[in-house]
């Protein structure tokens, strides 16, 4: 497939200005566990994330099954779950802006303790 050369001068522009556009692009990113990992119920389990606020949030906040389970400052990070009941649960990283209201960017990852 052959690309326009128009579809090109934005990446051209971007390579000349040593910057990328998506720099303050916001995302939400959870490294572990993966989507489908099974946790140990007699385990210390963690989450290790990373995200980048964007120009509209602040800070993140950690759901374990739509519940708000912690407050995360740090940007890049690992948190100790607390125990969770064998079975299927989601756990789901948040941006939320300075009054602690989502601003849409998030991942989510469903889990099963056995």
């Amino acid at each position: 497939m052959r690309i326009p050369a128009f579809a090109l001068i934005p990446l051209l522009l971007i390579s000349l200005s040593g910057q990328s556009v998506w720099a303050d692009e916001a995302y939400a990113r959870i490294k572990f566990p993966s989507d489908g990992a099974k946790l140990d119920a007699m385990a210390q389990n963690r989450i290790d994330y990373e995200v980048n606020p964007g120009p509209r949030g602040d800070h993140i906040h950690l759901y374990v099954d739509n519940h708000e389970a912690a407050i995360l400052r740090k940007l890049v990070g690992s948190h100790q779950l607390d125990t969770m009941a064998p079975g299927p649960h989601t756990l789901c990283i948040k941006v939320v802006n300075k009054a602690h209201v989502p601003i849409g960017v998030e991942q989510c990852v469903k889990v099963v303790v056995e």
